[in-house]
């Protein structure tokens, strides 16, 4: 085969010119290209503002329960107060100790025992 009949042979698989039929399928192909990938940017910012909102609802919530473990702390605190301790006890019929007596541990006993006073010897504080 000569170099002729081949370019001859090559020109019959071109097409001849840029005929705009030739150029419809590549047209189309960048039009679907960039229309699904707008179309995958508009999902994408959906789904970043869904987040968004669910975030700050969560953050909202955070803030609430952090309100509240604050009240429920200052009240267990109040709770635990000495003053607060003993009006409790008393209320419920304990007694103040004296003072405390330990043993050793060969058995002797350190301190004096004391029996606790009871309501009637009591004296009631300021």
């Amino acid at each position: 085969m000569t170099a002729q009949q081949r370019i001859a042979r090559l020109a019959r698989l071109m097409p001849a010119g840029n005929t705009p039929a030739a150029r419809a399928p590549f047209v189309l192909l960048v039009v679907l290209l960039l229309g699904s990938g707008l179309l995958a940017l508009l999902l994408l910012n959906s789904a970043l503002n869904k987040g968004s909102f669910q975030l700050e609802r969560l953050e909202k919530e955070t803030e609430e329960l952090t309100d509240q473990q604050q009240a429920l702390q200052q009240q267990v605190d109040g709770y635990a107060a000495p003053g607060e301790l003993a009006e409790r006890a008393r209320e419920q019929g304990l007694v103040p100790s004296g003072n405390p007596v330990f043993l050793n541990p060969d058995g002797t006993v350190r301190g004096k025992p004391e029996s606790a006073p009871t309501e009637d010897t009591e004296q009631v504080g300021p």
